[in-house]
């Protein structure tokens, strides 16, 4: 039969030849993740699968007559053409498991993604990665210390994994990001429908500093059935997760699971056992299923085969290597007079007026500048702090 891939398959290199394929086996229907899985498995190549004959299908797990007729009387090429023309304009690759930039680790899991369609950045000489994940309705503290151990793992050479969801995951990335380091976000929906949609100034942050990627369509919804499958990927990217607070279920708890199932190290933060954010983790350390971390260096114990960089030495070489003027050199005075107020850590707007003398009304315009400048983030309950 006819492949979905151009009229003269005889003159496309076999790469860009099996990419069309792929792409065409990801837009056939009934034929998701798992069954594109079984698919490869099978016939090693996508371009194998069209060519295979209607009982070679059906015998593939997963593969019953339904599925198996619409692969063979799939012929759409348009609909992969434009497939590739969104990805041309969303500046989106992608990558199959032959691909050199496909994560090792990945290719490990006992269920890996048939491909990742990828924003950003992969490097083949990734540095070592550490997931970091927790609940989306997080306190002060638990966004705080994601914050923290981000940002401190980057300055030792890591790479941070998380969901790109609010609360914890995205202090995890902007950790990162602040420390100038790498980190990949794994989206439970298509890469050229970043969700949540708030986010998406977030991901295009982390383009520019790593990659934002996802194994469904590029366009796909965000369902809900995504996100405990998308966990997989979070966890088999990296050396090991941290929890950075979950109540007593949620995602994070599904991450952590899979991460042992992976046969990869689980970290926890604890918190206060009279806080419902932090039951979940509290209760992984008290059974034993991860290991209670107060400092950066009780996670690195675990990983003693791991290379890490002098915090030091990396801060360094991230001044020497900034370009251009300092921005903290045109602010205003009352620009200047709030940014010297600030530190790393969390204050509220009214401990910065009464340290600054100036009222809510002036302060909280100035802050949203200074935070379109990239100098200051803002916390839940008007709390800011320095980037």
């Amino acid at each position: 039969m006819r492949l979905p891939l151009q009229d003269d398959e005889s003159s496309e290199e076999d790469p860009a030849r099996e990419k069309r394929a792929l792409i065409g086996l990801s837009l056939v229907s009934g034929v998701g993740a798992q069954r594109m899985r079984a698919l490869l498995a099978t016939f090693d190549t996508p371009s194998s699968v069209f060519q295979a004959s209607r009982s070679a299908l059906t015998r593939v797990d997963g593969i019953g007559p339904q599925t198996a007729e619409a692969i063979l009387t799939f012929d759409d090429r348009a609909a992969v053409e434009r497939e590739m023309e969104r990805a041309e304009k969303l500046d989106a690759t992608l990558l199959s498991p032959w691909d050199e930039r496909f994560p090792d680790r990945l290719r490990e899991i006992y269920d890996p993604p048939a491909f990742l369609w990828m924003r950003g950045t992969l490097r083949p000489t990734e540095g070592p990665m550490i997931t970091i994940v927790g609940t989306r309705r997080c306190t002060d503290y638990g966004r705080t210390q994601a914050h923290h151990f981000a940002a401190e793992l980057t300055r030792r050479g890591f790479t941070i994994v998380s969901g790109l969801a609010y609360g914890v995951d995205a202090a995890a990335h902007r950790g990162a990001l602040d420390a100038g380091g790498r980190t990949l976000a794994v989206l439970g929906s298509g890469v050229g429908r970043i969700y949540p949609q708030k986010h998406t100034g977030l991901a295009e942050r982390i383009t520019e500093q790593g990659a934002v990627l996802s194994e469904y369509g590029l366009d796909a919804d965000p369902d809900a059935s995504n996100f405990p499958e998308r966990n997989r990927i979070l966890s088999g990217l990296s050396l090991g997760t941290l929890v950075v607070e979950s109540y007593s279920e949620g995602g994070a708890l599904i991450t952590a699971r899979l991460s042992l199932e992976q046969n990869r190290e689980v970290f926890a933060v604890p918190g206060a056992v009279t806080k419902a954010p932090s039951r979940g983790t509290n209760r992984l350390i008290q059974r034993g299923h991860a290991k209670l971390v107060l400092e950066v260096e009780d996670l690195l114990e675990e990983l003693p085969d791991v290379t890490v960089e002098d915090p030091d030495t990396v801060e360094a070489e991230t001044v020497s290597a900034e370009q251009g003027p300092d921005p903290t050199e045109a602010l205003s005075g009352e620009e200047e007079k709030l940014y010297e107020a600030l530190t790393e850590t969390p204050v509220h707007i009214d401990a910065l007026c009464e340290e600054t003398g100036l009222d809510p009304s002036t302060a909280l315009p100035i802050l949203l500048k200074l935070e379109f400048k990239g100098l200051v983030h803002q916390m839940a309950g008007k709390q800011f702090y320095r980037a």
